[in-house]
């Protein structure tokens, strides 16, 4: 299944320890991303299809929301519950969302 979600919508999602994937270039990624999101840039994702769960929801991130329309469909045509999240990184961090810049994805 793939989806669009607001980021209103993502908020809650990672509030509950939704698995985020940013699928845009380690140098933006370490510009500043969401806490806890995994690295995995678009051209990345069909040989990371291996290692994402099946059962769960996976946000799919990226700077405005493009990047990660694309990888949300590849991911549900694999049979994963993908789902892009509208305005991405920008978007959060026009909510006022917290940032984590660098390469370490789980530091807040």
């Amino acid at each position: 299944m793939f989806s669009e979600v607001p980021i209103s919508s993502f908020v809650a999602a990672h509030a509950d320890g939704a698995l985020v994937l940013d699928v845009r270039e380690p140098h933006e990624y370490a510009s500043g991303h969401v806490p806890g999101a995994r690295l995995t840039p678009l051209a990345t994702v069909p040989d990371a299809l291996g290692d994402l769960p099946t059962g769960q929801p996976i946000f799919v991130i990226c700077q405005s929301g493009n990047r990660s329309r694309i990888a949300a469909l590849h991911l549900a045509r694999a049979g994963r519950d993908a789902r892009s999240v509208i305005g991405g990184t920008g978007g959060w961090i026009s909510a006022g969302r917290p940032v984590v810049r660098g390469e370490r994805a789980n530091v807040a």
